[in-house]
């Protein structure tokens, strides 16, 4: 409740036991508003002031970005005061490692489990993340694109 936030694009930015009724809106979506013609404008900097918020008051004002581009390209990283790391999720084949969206998906998903269930309040922490096969490659990442991969 005090860690994790939620992009929505009807609601914005949400905590995990918040309220919200059943709807079906993608980040995307073209919406005329008083700001522009869709959900990026009619949030403008209103999430990224948010997510600064929420993360103020923490020991390490971090953000570990797990949502996808399509949603977090409406939190305008760039006007964030707070760091950003995002963690990038590739497979290897052949020696080629590459984001393979469904498997990206997942593995999002099972590091927000892994930061939540070991109560990571570290980012350094999230380098042991180790869960569905994926480990920390060093030289593959650069100060706020962690790069982890695994084996096809």
């Amino acid at each position: 409740q005090d860690h994790l936030r939620i992009l929505s694009g009807l609601y914005g930015l949400l905590r995990p036991l918040d309220l919200v009724q059943p709807y079906r809106l993608e980040m995307g979506s073209r919406l005329q508003n008083p700001e522009g013609s869709d959900l990026y404008a009619f949030w403008a900097d209103d999430l990224a002031e948010a997510i600064d918020r929420a993360v103020s008051g923490h020991n390490e004002p971090v953000v570990i970005n797990l949502a996808s581009n399509e949603y977090f390209k409406a939190a305008r990283a760039k006007n964030m005061k707070a760091r950003v790391i995002t963690p990038v999720f590739k497979e290897v084949k052949d020696g080629e490692a590459k984001v393979l969206g469904m498997f990206a998906k997942r593995a999002r998903g099972m590091m927000a489990r892994f930061m939540i269930s070991k109560r990571i309040e570290k980012s350094e922490k999230l380098k042991k993340f180790s869960d569905g096969g994926y480990a920390y490659q060093d030289h593959l990442s650069d100060d706020d694109n962690w790069v982890f991969t695994r084996e096809r």
